[in-house]
């Protein structure tokens, strides 16, 4: 898809799909039930248990889905691994397989960790959404969540190839240290969220409006303050 049909594209997708901040326990179980079909049964990286994918992770997490709007069927989901919200001191998925002075050097209290970025491969077989949409819908809540959370920092354990299939949509992250292997070569990355929302803006404003609504979704100026 060209970047510049992408506005109307986004546009179009979301008369068909939705993006929930999953609150209820019923959107939960959506997110776990997802998350086993992509992580258990299509991926292999972890044990199949009761339908559903969880890790200790969740207690002190806040997650996104996108669900079809017609069937209800829910095609993609995302997580954030938030430290602060822990009852007592936490670390996040990524500090279990790095030890990045990027990441220690973190404002905890302001930042999150990117975690369980799951789309559907049962759906897009189907002939559903692209994967480029769908990774801006997920890329939506996490902008949503960050800024409910007044988070400043991301950072996130992802494989080469999904950074630079977001920088095709203008989402950039910074390498925190070497590629490191888990389930494959992972690269810890970092992002001060103003800066890689004020570059989206500059390189693709469209995909800017979308993922961020107009700038109304992170609290711009409050937020780098706090930073």
């Amino acid at each position: 898809m060209r970047l510049d049909g992408m506005g109307a594209a986004l546009n179009s997708a979301a008369t068909q799909y939705e993006l929930v901040l999953a609150r209820s326990p019923q959107d939960l179980d959506d997110v776990f039930r997802l998350r086993y079909q992509v992580y258990c049964l299509e991926r292999g990286f972890e044990p199949p248990h009761n339908g559903r994918e969880t890790d200790e992770f969740d207690h002190f997490s806040r997650h996104a889905l996108i669900r079809h709007r017609a069937s209800g069927q829910v095609i993609g989901t995302v997580r954030l691994v938030v430290p602060a919200l822990a009852d007592t001191a936490a670390h996040m998925p990524i500090e279990e397989v790095t030890d990045s002075a990027f990441i220690r050097r973190l404002p905890r209290e302001r930042s999150a960790e990117i975690s369980r970025f799951a789309l559907s491969k049962r759906f897009r077989a189907e002939g559903g959404l692209s994967d480029p949409l769908l990774r801006l819908f997920l890329m939506r809540g996490i902008v949503a969540l960050s800024g409910e959370l007044e988070l400043t920092h991301w950072c996130a354990l992802m494989e080469p190839c999904l950074l630079r299939l977001l920088r095709t949509t203008a989402i950039h992250f910074q390498a925190a240290g070497p590629v490191v292997e888990h389930h494959g070569l992972r690269q810890p990355s970092i992002g001060l969220i103003g800066d890689v929302l004020d570059r989206m803006e500059r390189e693709q404003p469209a995909i800017w409006d979308f993922v961020s609504e107009g700038g109304s979704l992170w609290s711009d100026r409050a937020l780098r303050v706090a930073a």
